[in-house]
């Protein structure tokens, strides 16, 4: 599994808005500068995380984003799904029930399962407050 940098700019952009929750609604242009993500690829980002309800707008001259719910109610596999779609390691874990015709046989099986577990056990543990509420990295050891 490699996360996208689309990924990596939506989960960017919405830490910056978790930083700058109190001053309301934030315009993109400022988003863009701070982060030095192009103004054009954070609007492609912002759209996605606008119709799955993370984020809501305003237009005008006060307009921007800001996020919808408190920074404690996002995880980071939330927003990495919306962007990246499944975080599974091998394609056949991309559905439930899973589609391969060998999955009965299938002697690895159980190894991608437990991966694409612990993936998802890691990063749904992870809130955006977890991230913004740290001055130095994090260490989330498994």
């Amino acid at each position: 599994m490699k996360i996208s940098t689309k990924g990596r700019y939506a989960l960017r952009l919405m830490i910056d808005l978790a930083q700058h929750d109190a001053a309301g609604y934030i315009p993109l242009r400022d988003i863009s500068r701070r982060q030095e993500i192009s103004a054009k690829y954070l609007e492609q980002i912002v759209v996605q995380l606008s119709r799955a309800g993370l984020v809501t707008s305003t237009r005008g001259a006060q307009g921007g984003y800001q996020l919808s719910r408190h920074p404690s109610e996002y995880t980071v596999g939330e927003i990495l799904r919306i962007t990246e779609g499944s975080l599974a390691p091998v394609a056949c874990m991309e559905h439930d029930p899973i589609e391969c015709s060998r999955a009965e046989g299938c002697i690895t099986l159980g190894l991608w399962r437990g991966l694409y577990d612990v993936i998802n056990q890691y990063l749904d543990g992870i809130t955006l407050e977890d991230l913004v509420s740290q001055e130095q990295p994090l260490d989330f050891s498994i």
